[in-house]
């Protein structure tokens, strides 16, 4: 948290204010609320994003991440709720005020411009001095790859190009904060993926902290220390990417991130290791889950990855569950066949097998999905 004793607009470390004592965090909303109109765009979003961190907000369109983001760098202004910067409350200061800068989907590139005047333009807006301007701008090129790019036209550029001369242009003014409103939207699928480790690596080497919007899962996974799924204006769950897609808390961040098969089921018994219950005459155990209660209806999240496929029950002891199915379809998809399953209940299951797998293991109609309890969790919202 930060400090409670820093006041609007306050420098820190002044008379009074210990803040400088503690790391403080970069970004801080507090029961953030937006309206336009009678839309409600963003519901009650208390979240904290650290310095150096790189957070991304995930999520389907018109979900309210792009007015966070805007709300942060002061484009928008909350309708209630507080916004802090470095510990700082920053409610009604104005965008050119607040240390951050955006970087927007569609660049907003000067085309006139070369690519080290597009860099230097801030600069010059500050009235530096030409040399700092000079040394600042080649080294901002070379930490973004671009040495000896200074002379390029705009339209010399490939798209990679030009999304680093934007974040360049961007970062060259030392912003605490970069946001990112979704600027490898535009790229090709290739050109993306080697965006997306190309910007993880440009903010490891300048330190700043960087918030990213995105309705890409594998984008955010990809890059980000920690992931805010929001839906319907609202934040879903936080975390890093492992324990969003490993252990979601509900059906929504279950199946948008990642695919996951969702079993109808209620609780029979909850045990210190693990929940026990019954889906259409199946007993499964699953992962613990604190909020479960015993008769609860619930939903038993299990990914395709972790799904087995046996021509009859397992005779691995450290599998717990096991579901006779019907095999309905299976596509080759490169590394892994899709298997699209039916239960004896009738409920749909999609395993993924690793190719090499299926190329050794005969499959009938008919076989038993397989997986341990560790593999699934109960969502109880």
């Amino acid at each position: 948290m930060i400090s409670e004793r820093v006041e609007a607009g306050g420098p820190p470390g002044a008379r009074g204010d210990l803040s400088y004592l503690i790391r403080m965090n970069a970004v801080e909303l507090r029961h953030v609320s937006k309206r336009f109109g009678q839309t409600q765009a963003v519901r009650d979003v208390s979240l904290e994003i650290g310095e150096n961190e790189f957070f991304s907000l995930l999520g389907p369109s018109g979900c309210g991440k792009t007015t966070i983001l805007r709300m942060i760098g002061g484009f928008e202004q909350p309708t209630t709720g507080q916004v802090c910067l470095m510990g700082h409350l920053v409610n009604g200061v104005p965008p050119h005020r607040r240390n951050t800068n955006l970087v927007f989907q569609h660049l907003a590139l000067f085309p006139h411009l070369d690519v080290f005047d597009n860099v230097a333009f801030g600069l010059r807006v500050k009235r530096l001095e030409a040399r700092a301007i000079r040394a600042k701008v080649l080294a901002m090129l070379d930490i973004v790859d671009l040495h000896g790019f200074g002379a390029r036209a705009i339209h010399e550029l490939s798209g990679g190009q030009k999304q680093r001369v934007a974040i360049a242009r961007a970062l060259v003014n030392e912003p605490r904060v970069l946001l990112l409103d979704e600027p490898l939207g535009a790229l090709d699928l290739r050109l993306r993926v080697q965006m997306q480790a190309e910007l993880k690596e440009i903010q490891h080497r300048v330190g700043t902290t960087f918030v990213y919007v995105t309705h890409d899962q594998t984008e955010a996974l990809a890059m980000s220390d920690r992931i805010a799924v929001m839906r319907d204006g609202a934040v879903e769950q936080i975390g890093a990417g492992q324990d969003v897609y490993n252990r979601p808390q509900t059906a929504f961040v279950a199946t948008f991130v990642g695919d996951s098969n969702l079993l109808d089921a209620i609780v029979e018994q909850i045990r210190p290791d693990a929940i026990v219950v019954v889906s259409a005459g199946l007993r499964l155990v699953t992962a613990p889950n604190a909020s479960a209660k015993v008769g609860e209806r619930v939903k038993v999240s299990v990914r395709p990855e972790r799904i087995r496929l046996t021509a009859s029950a397992c005779a691995d002891q450290s599998v717990e569950n096991g579901c006779p199915v019907k095999i309905r379809s299976f596509t080759f998809k490169g590394a892994f066949i899709e298997f699209r399953l039916t239960t004896i209940s009738k409920q749909a299951l999609t395993a993924h097998v690793p190719a090499q797998m299926v190329s050794a293991t005969p499959f009938s109609d008919e076989g038993v999905a397989v997986w341990k309890k560790d593999d699934c969790v109960t969502l109880t919202a």
